[in-house]
């Protein structure tokens, strides 16, 4: 089901309130899933896939974990590592730019959640999805619009996947030094815009991305 969006139910800090709601229907493994690097021009887009335990302390093991977006990256690096300690399980897969050249952001979105979740050590019972369905998994979903402020599950993926690509995007740096994937992390900042003009466009260039498109032509 997609659960209807009502700006005044961001509570202060993500919480466990979808997740405790399946856990009272016996669903006992909930994956919070999330995406990172949809807007990039260059460089892979990440998802992560976190299944929480089912205990009292969880919420305050996590605390400090919100949406990727409000936390500075050695934070995030920080907050990874706990929520690594404490998931009862988590993965993070990518889908590369070629794939999101050939099927589109949106579907290599998908696929790069759908990879995550199959990673899983165990498959999950039931999906909570920052804004999106999977169609082609079976597991009940329910997509959150806002969702990396509203559950915890899916703040903990926002995490994992924005680290993850953020190191993937540091070491591609170091092939193609030119562009400074470092500090912007294949985003069209005018850093990026620089190192365009200056030597084109490489393999890691999303070419179906209009600003990247018109540099080709």
């Amino acid at each position: 089901m997609r659960s209807k969006f009502d700006p005044s139910e961001i509570p202060p800090i993500p919480d466990l309130s979808f997740e405790r709601s399946l856990w009272s229907y016996k669903i006992h493994h909930v994956a919070g899933i999330d995406e990172a690097g949809r807007g990039a021009w260059a460089g892979p887009v990440y998802a992560a896939a976190v299944v929480l335990p089912q205990n009292n302390s969880i919420e305050s093991n996590l605390a400090g974990v919100r949406d990727s977006k409000e936390v500075s990256s050695q934070k995030r690096i920080h907050l990874a590592l706990i929520i690594k300690q404490f998931a009862l399980a988590f993965a993070v897969a990518s889908a590369d730019a070629d794939e999101i050249d050939t099927i589109g952001i949106l579907a290599a979105n998908r696929l790069a959640m759908m990879r995550a979740v199959n990673a899983l050590p165990f498959q999950p019972d039931h999906l909570l999805i920052d804004a999106l369905f999977l169609p082609d998994l079976e597991q009940g979903q329910t997509a959150l619009i806002k969702g990396d402020q509203r559950s915890l599950s899916i703040a903990a993926a926002s995490i994992l996947a924005k680290t993850e690509r953020d190191a993937w995007m540091i070491e591609a740096h170091d092939r193609f030094p030119a562009y400074r994937f470092d500090l912007h992390k294949g985003y069209g900042t005018k850093t990026h815009q620089t190192g365009l003009s200056r030597a084109g466009i490489c393999d890691l260039h999303r070419k179906s991305y209009k600003p990247i498109r018109a540099l080709i032509k």
